[in-house]
C-alpha cells in the first residue's frame, strides 16, 4: 500500500484536532498574556484631567489599591502600564532594561537638547554617562566641599534677617551655583550671570504649554536656550585655548574621544551640560526643601542633628576652620534623616519608559509604544516594604531597605549619575542649618505643590536668622 494514501486520510482525519488544539493553545496564550486592569478613561483625553484635578499621589495610589501591581490608564496623550511593585521597578530599570527606552515629551527634548545623555540609549549613553560620573567621583567630590561650603553658608546667611523667604526658590538659587561648580569649578562672573538669566527663562517655559506663539514662556524659553548654547560655545572654546586639565564634568567632556578617536561637538557638549543643570538644580533643591520642613515638624529629630553637627562645628573652631570631605562622610544620623526626607517627599515620584517591543511581564501584555511608569512613590510608601510609611522616622535606615524597595534617585543605567554630589550638597546644608541658624516657617497651611517635583505648599515661606 502506498504510504501517502494512507497518511493523506489520517492527515485530512487529524486536521481537524490539530487546528482545535493550536487555536486552544493561541487563545490560551492570548488570555495569559491580556492587558493590565485599569481604567483608560474618557477617549483621546483618557483619566489626564483627573490626574490634574487632584494629588498625583492620590491618583496613582487608589488605583494601586483597587488594581494591584501593574495596571493601566490613559494620561498625558499616552497609553500607559503603571508599575507599583519592586520586582517590577528592577524588570524595566535593570533586569530588561534594553526592551524599554527613556522617553521624554519632545517639547522638553527641544530645551534641553537631543544630544543630551538621559535621552538616549547604547554605546553614547553609557559614554556619556561614564564621564558625568567621572566628574563625581569621590576624589572630584572631595575638592568640591570647600566651594559647597561657601555657597552654602553664602545663601544663609544673605537671608538670615528675619524676613519671609520663598525657602524653595532659595534652595533653586543654591543648586543652581552648586551645579556651576561641578561643572565649570571656577567660572567668570558675566559668564555665570549670562548663564543664570538665560537659564532661569528656559527653566520657566520648560514647564509650560508649548506653544511657539510670539510672547509666550515656550517661546521666550526657546530663544534662551538658543543664548545658552552661544554661551556654552564661547566658555567650550575659551576653555580648549587654556588647555587646562581640571577635573569638572566641562574638561571632562572636551578630553573625551570615543574608540575611534572622535571628540565631542560643540553642541553635543552644550546639550549635556544643559542637562546637568536641568536634573542638579530642581530635584535638589525640593529635596532640601523638604529636608527643612521634616527638621521643623520633627523638634526632638532637629535637637539630635544640631548635636551631631554642633560637635563637627566646635572641633572646627565654630567654624575657623573649613568642613572636610572625611566630616561630611561621618554625619551618620544626619545622612539617615537625608535618606528618610528622601523616602517621605520621593522627588521623582515615577519615571518614563517605552517598550520597543511587546513585552510580557507577569502574565499581562505591555504592548510596543505604550508608555511604562515605574511608580517609586508607591514603593517607596508600602507598608510592606516600610512600616507606618506616612511616620517620618530616619532610625529605619538603621539597617539596609530590602532590595528595590528604595530608589530615590532611580535604578539602573539610567539612574541619576549625579546622586553623590546632590548628597553631599544635603549634608553640608544640614550642617550650616543646624550648627549656625535657627528658622521658624511662616504659616500654618500645609500641603504640596507640583512644578513638577512635589515641594510644600507656597515654596515653604520661613524666616531665617544667625544665632548669636
Amino acid at each position: 500500500m502506498d504510504k501517502c494514501a494512507f497518511f493523506v486520510p489520517v492527515f485530512v482525519f487529524l486536521l481537524p484536532l490539530l487546528s482545535y488544539a493550536f487555536s486552544r493553545k493561541r487563545k490560551r496564550h492570548e488570555q495569559k498574556t491580556k492587558l493590565p486592569p485599569g481604567s483608560m478613561g474618557w477617549p483621546c483625553i483618557g483619566e489626564t484631567l483627573r490626574l490634574y484635578s487632584q494629588d498625583p499621589n492620590v491618583f496613582f495610589s487608589t488605583r494601586h489599591t483597587r488594581y494591584g501591581e501593574i495596571f493601566k490608564t490613559h494620561i498625558l496623550g499616552c497609553p500607559c502600564v503603571m508599575l507599583a511593585s519592586p520586582d517590577a521597578a528592577r524588570f524595566v530599570l535593570v533586569t530588561q532594561a534594553h526592551l524599554f527606552k527613556p522617553t521624554y515629551p519632545k517639547s522638553k527634548e527641544i530645551l534641553i537638547g537631543p544630544s543630551a545623555l538621559f535621552f538616549h540609549q547604547g554605546e553614547y549613553h553609557m559614554r556619556l554617562r561614564k564621564l558625568v560620573q567621572g566628574s563625581m567621583y569621590p576624589e572630584s567630590l572631595r575638592k568640591l566641599v570647600t566651594g559647597i561650603e561657601a555657597l552654602t553658608v553664602s545663601a544663609l546667611s544673605s537671608r538670615a534677617d528675619g524676613r519671609v523667604i520663598n525657602t524653595y526658590n532659595e534652595m533653586k538659587r543654591l543648586s543652581f551655583e552648586v551645579g556651576i561648580l561641578a561643572v565649570f569649578g571656577y567660572l567668570e562672573p558675566h559668564y555665570k550671570e549670562e548663564l543664570k538669566k538665560n537659564y532661569i527663562i528656559v527653566d520657566r517655559g520648560y514647564n509650560s504649554f508649548p506653544t511657539n506663539l510670539p510672547g509666550t514662556p515656550y517661546r521666550k524659553a526657546m530663544k534662551a536656550r538658543k543664548r545658552l548654547s552661544e554661551i556654552l560655545v564661547n566658555i567650550t572654546r575659551e576653555r580648549k585655548e587654556k588647555k587646562l586639565l581640571e577635573k569638572d564634568l566641562l574638561s571632562c567632556l572636551l578630553n573625551s574621544k570615543d574608540d575611534n578617536g572622535e571628540i565631542l561637538s560643540e553642541e553635543q557638549i552644550a546639550d549635556n551640560i544643559i542637562g546637568v543643570l536641568f536634573a542638579a538644580q530642581d530635584t535638589t533643591a525640593s529635596a532640601m526643601t523638604w529636608i527643612i520642613k521634616y527638621l521643623y515638624d520633627s523638634p526632638k529629630l532637629l535637637e539630635a542633628v544640631k548635636a551631631e553637627q554642633k560637635v563637627i562645628y566646635e572641633s572646627n573652631g565654630n567654624g575657623k576652620s573649613p568642613l572636610t570631605w572625611y566630616q561630611t562622610r561621618n554625619m551618620p544620623f544626619s545622612y539617615k534623616v537625608i535618606l528618610e526626607s528622601l523616602r517621605m517627599a520621593s522627588i521623582i515620584s515615577f519615571t518614563f519608559r517605552e517598550a520597543v517591543t511587546d513585552v510580557e511581564y507577569k502574565g499581562c501584555l505591555i504592548p510596543k509604544g505604550w508608555k511604562v511608569m515605574p511608580l517609586f512613590r508607591n514603593i517607596h510608601h508600602n507598608p510592606e516594604f516600610f512600616a507606618d510609611p506616612q511616620k517620618f522616622d530616619p532610625t529605619r535606615f538603621e539597617g539596609a531597605p530590602k532590595p528595590n524597595t528604595f530608589m530615590p534617585f532611580g535604578s539602573g543605567v539610567h539612574a541619576c549619575p549625579g546622586n553623590e554630589l546632590a548628597k553631599l550638597e544635603m549634608l553640608i546644608l544640614v550642617h550650616h542649618l543646624t550648627s549656625q541658624f535657627r528658622y521658624e516657617l511662616v504659616g500654618s497651611e500645609s500641603g504640596i505643590q507640583y512644578g513638577p517635583f512635589p515641594v510644600p505648599l507656597h515654596g515653604l515661606p520661613a524666616s531665617f536668622w544667625k544665632e548669636e
